[in-house]
């Protein structure tokens, strides 16, 4: 099978007071391939509109100023609903990742060889040059409840280990659970199947909930180191305000109340969404977990 044309490719991101970091990822984007792609850059209401409009005008990209802020999954989603149907393939990024040259080749390539993948994420380089684990196993109920109760207090934990690993290392090429929002290429009948990012994940977890509803779906998730990405941005919540902690402790709830919907699992959803919501304050109130 033939590599589909990067002109059937386009490029989606999100922008929330971003405008520092827009500059880096759609210069990247300009030299990471040979021909010029399409970008839609789905702006959440910034305070810094109009930077981001000047930023994404010098660029040749498209601005969608959405009239709310629709978090990362509906803002994704409203982007690629602008797109026309000739786009056939989606690569969905983090505006804060910096592309390597030939990365979106790299994952058409992949994606061209297996009429079953609907997704493919390359390797997610960190700004020390360390290997992000963006390939992962789905998190299953134990490893969820351990990584939850020890993470912060026993690093090291089992369960952490467990929830962090990405199997095989970032040099083999596999099928996976899911993989890391921050950039991965979709194909767009996939995406589309599923109607995109559940939007009841305002922010976190929708990747995971994407990998896991394309698994359940048919389709295959694959990571490939053949292409490469650097992510700039912090992969820890740790020094972030209340509100991003209670929105990653609710988003953690609802990824395991749909997983583990059966009715006779509601005492196990109870105790969960109990036991988050006291973490998520305690975290909030003290900045460490008990």
């Amino acid at each position: 099978m033939s590599q589909p044309p990067l002109d059937s490719t386009a490029v989606v991101t999100v922008s929330y007071n971003s405008s520092t970091q827009l500059n880096g990822f759609l210069r990247s984007v300009r030299l990471s391939e040979d021909v010029k792609l399409t970008v839609v850059v789905a702006d959440n209401q910034s305070a810094d509109l109009d930077s981001t409009a000047e930023i994404t005008r010098l660029h040749g990209a498209r601005l969608l100023a959405l009239s709310e802020n629709r978090g990362y999954g509906g803002a994704i989603n409203a982007a690629v609903e602008s797109l026309p149907p000739r786009f056939q393939y989606v690569l969905i990024s983090n505006p804060d990742v910096e592309l390597m040259p030939g990365a979106i080749s790299a994952m058409l390539a992949e994606i061209a060889g297996d009429a079953r993948v609907g997704s493919v994420g390359p390797r997610v380089l960190n700004s020390d040059g360390s290997t992000y684990p963006s390939g992962r196993e789905l998190p299953s109920l134990r490893t969820g409840i351990g990584h939850a109760l020890f993470a912060r207090t026993w690093p090291n934990n089992p369960w952490t280990r467990a929830y962090r690993d990405d199997g095989e290392g970032g040099e083999t090429r596999r099928t996976v659970g899911w993989l890391s929002g921050s950039c991965l290429l979709v194909r767009r009948t996939a995406f589309e199947e599923l109607s995109g990012f559940d939007e009841g994940f305002f922010m976190y977890f929708e990747d995971v909930d994407l990998g896991y509803r394309l698994g359940k779906a048919g389709w295959k998730n694959v990571y490939t180191p053949e292409a490469s990405v650097v992510h700039t941005g912090a992969h820890s919540t740790s020094t972030e305000s209340g509100k991003m902690v209670r929105a990653h402790h609710d988003s953690a709830y609802r990824y395991l109340e749909k997983k583990y919907s059966a009715p006779y699992l509601a005492p196990v959803r109870w105790a969960l969404k109990l036991g988050l919501a006291v973490r998520a304050r305690v975290f909030t109130r003290t900045g460490r977990l008990g």
